[in-house]
């Protein structure tokens, strides 16, 4: 587990930004009057995200590869950060929709509905902790995965010699 401390000490620091993400999603109304701007306004975590994927694997490859890393190095320590961020989603998930924003889910239903982007049934049966967990989780490694095999290509610093 040592050899992962970095990875564990990233992926902690992306469930925080997760949740201070919501918290400024809440304060800025997107979780209220502003929800039908919400997916545009949460898009923007992706710079966030990506950017914390890079310092890990920087952390990585300086602190642990010495400062010599092949793609493959950093692409692995991306993978087992997606891992431990994913492990983490379901907690953070919790979080945000008990105790930050408990509001979310009725708001949004409300709002498919009154827009009629979903009928009631369906927009409760999609807009739910459970189906969010599920969402998020699966989101999480797919994106971590990519982001990391990215971000791995612009930090490695030596290659492979057959």
């Amino acid at each position: 587990m040592k050899k992962f401390t970095i990875e564990i000490k990233w992926a902690i620091v992306f469930t925080l930004a997760v949740i201070a993400w919501a918290i400024l999603e809440k304060t800025l109304g997107y979780y209220d009057q502003k929800i039908a701007s919400h997916a545009s306004f949460s898009f923007l975590f992706a710079l966030v995200a990506f950017a914390l994927y890079f310092f890990a694997i920087y952390d990585k490859k300086k602190h642990f590869f010495m400062g010599s890393m092949e793609w493959r190095q950093g692409f692995i320590s991306g993978c087992v950060l997606t891992v431990f961020i994913t492990l983490l989603t379901p907690l953070s998930q919790y979080i945000i929709h008990t105790a930050i924003a408990p509001e979310f889910f009725g708001n949004y239903i409300l709002h498919t509905v009154e827009k009629e982007i979903m009928i009631e049934e369906s927009a409760q049966s999609y807009y739910n902790l459970t189906s969010f967990i599920t969402q998020t989780v699966f989101f999480a490694l797919s994106v971590g995965i990519v982001t990391a095999a990215i971000v791995s290509f612009f930090l490695k610093n030596k290659s492979r010699t057959s």
